[in-house]
């Protein structure tokens, strides 16, 4: 049993009340964006931190990628965005990297965190998944100016729960903790995605089903199984806590 319980953590007000990571530019908007647009009506305070560029595409450039990101961006209206610039196709869970993400976590100190599903034939997105848990463990250490230590910019923090969007490259079934209730935000998560014309409509077929059309049919799938028009599914590896049930459907 450990008598000596480390210091309190900071208790200066969040930057952030979410922060949603994402290996691309593009990722968020499809596996959350309706939930981010829910979670900035409820008047919460969010974030995206794309961890790498997304390029080079086969339609796409580094500035054209950042012109559609911004885009986005004010589509969505986020509270925060930024870009890690770590390398994209080989985004890797290191040291350096993780010392990265760890000093944004205390940085915006926010309470969720949100990570790709960590299930994926996508090297990059498993590899983002690994860095979130990694981060949001450092996040909280202490002392890291220490001979020896990567030195961590900010005071310590600890977000209290990190919850996983589905953005995956593999046919799965997925059994998600939760479904999200996003018939009121679809229109504006679609018009989000259509902001990155480079990646899903410049050079793809125009035949339906079109990527955007198999898009609409996957949300209304997971509406369908809560009764709703449009869903998001989501996980999370701990137990979500209830304060009641006013919020179920």
């Amino acid at each position: 049993m450990n008598r000596f319980p480390p210091p309190p953590l900071n208790r200066e007000p969040a930057m952030l009340d979410v922060l949603v990571i994402a290996p691309h530019p593009d990722d968020a908007e499809l596996g959350m964006g309706g939930a981010i647009l829910k979670m900035l009506a409820d008047g919460l305070r969010v974030g995206v931190l794309d961890l790498t560029s997304g390029e080079p595409t086969p339609h796409g450039s580094p500035e054209l990628r950042v012109q559609e990101t911004a885009a986005a961006t004010k589509v969505l209206g986020l509270t925060w965005r930024e870009n890690l610039g770590l390398p994209n196709r080989s985004l890797e869970p290191t040291l350096e990297n993780r010392a990265k993400l760890a000093g944004v976590i205390r940085q915006q100190r926010p309470k969720w965190l949100f990570a790709p599903y960590w299930v994926d034939a996508h090297p990059d997105h498993t590899a983002a998944t690994k860095l979130v848990d990694d981060a949001r463990f450092w996040a909280k250490l202490s002392k890291t100016d220490q001979p020896g230590q990567i030195e961590l910019p900010g005071e310590r923090w600890h977000p209290q729960r990190i919850y996983n969007y589905y953005c995956v490259h593999l046919k799965q079934a997925a059994q998600p903790a939760f479904i999200l209730d996003i018939s009121d935000y679809w229109e504006q998560k679609l018009a989000s995605i259509r902001a990155y014309e480079s990646q899903f409509i410049t050079g793809r077929p125009t035949e339906p089903p079109t990527f955007l059309d198999q898009l609409r049919d996957e949300a209304a799938y997971w509406g369908k199984t809560i009764g709703v028009a449009y869903g998001e599914p989501f996980h999370c590896r701990e137990p979500i806590g209830m304060s009641g049930f006013g919020s179920l459907i």
